[in-house]
């Protein structure tokens, strides 16, 4: 299994980082690209980034469905749940490339992820029986498939699209999720998902090499919903939920900042090389840190976060894994 994880975890670092490559120039060319709004003069970056991580994944997950079809090997990997997935990944991604193209309304994309997550949930992964905080063992059977499944997509989903913004961020945040939920799917011996998130973490990898700060790509939504929807994927299939949970609860917090303001579209204030809280108080995670360290500056912003999202990894871990 080790050298199968080698395997995918290379592959599509490899694929997303040469696609990245041939990206860049084609996007500037193309004017597809976004105002980098924190820094000092606003640079035009290109975007859809995310594209590439799209690509990695898939190129990882078709290797492993080619090896297991024609040469009939790896009988641990569920070819099922693999396609399920990789199903789901793909009506998510084309939903964020949609929205980074035309914009659609937040309505829509908080709801559209239902319908990505079918897949999942006609093969209905996982076990019905959850170990919940308080409540203990619950089975929740068939509300476990019809409404679990899609709002544990749907949720994951939009909580990363949220806390974005600043360089490094989605992809380093994304990259230490699904290196804790790595481990505790290989400690646990579950393959199928274990493989999942490899596939993730090398294309992720990738992308917050171009995307670190100062940023040459932004992932854009069609990265951002695509990394939440993979977390969601993998938790559902290896059955550690909880796990996923976890890792959520940075962007959960940023979800409650921002509903408290009304979801306002305001950005950090650029001076003297840090960023300071709006007038109007923080409308997010990052904007409450920028107050709370009387201004930052965007690299350590994004260290800050990253190590917050390290901290719930290392709780994750502390939860399921088993050694």
């Amino acid at each position: 299994m080790i050298g199968l994880g080698t395997l995918t975890l290379t592959l599509s670092f490899a694929v997303a980082f040469v696609a990245l490559r041939l990206m860049l120039p084609r996007l500037r060319q193309a004017h597809v690209v976004g105002r980098d709004v924190h820094k000092p003069d606003q640079p035009l970056i290109p975007e859809l980034g995310g594209l590439a991580l799209v690509a990695g994944f898939v190129a990882a997950l078709v290797a492993i469905v080619g090896f297991k079809v024609f040469f009939e090997g790896f009988p641990e990997v569920q070819l099922v749940d693999l396609l399920a997935v990789l199903v789901t990944v793909l009506l998510i991604a084309l939903l964020g490339l949609v929205d980074d193209v035309i914009t659609v309304k937040q309505l829509f994309k908080a709801v559209m992820p239902v319908f990505a997550a079918l897949p999942l949930m006609a093969i209905k992964p996982g076990e019905t029986v959850l170990n919940l905080p308080f409540l203990g063992h619950t089975d929740f059977g068939l509300f476990y498939p019809l409404l679990l499944v899609p709002l544990g997509i749907t949720g994951a989903a939009n909580a990363t699209n949220m806390l974005a913004g600043f360089n490094g961020v989605e992809a380093g945040m994304a990259a230490v999720a699904f290196s804790s939920l790595s481990v505790i799917a290989l400690s646990l011996g579950e393959h199928t998902a274990a493989l999942v998130l490899l596939a993730a973490l090398g294309a992720t990898l990738a992308c917050l090499w171009f995307n670190w700060f100062p940023a040459r790509i932004f992932v854009g939504d069609v990265g951002t919903l695509t990394m939440g929807a993979l977390l969601a994927s993998a938790v559902i299939l290896g059955n550690f939920e909880l796990a996923g949970v976890v890792l959520i609860v940075p962007h959960l917090v940023d979800f409650g900042f921002k509903a408290r303001s009304g979801f306002p579209k305001t950005f950090g204030v650029y001076r003297e090389g840090k960023l300071y809280c709006p007038s109007e108080g923080p409308a997010g995670l990052g904007q409450w840190l920028m107050k709370l360290c009387g201004g930052i500056r965007e690299r350590n912003l994004t260290l800050v976060l990253i190590g917050l999202e390290a901290l719930m990894g290392l709780v994750a871990i502390g939860l399921y894994a088993r050694f």
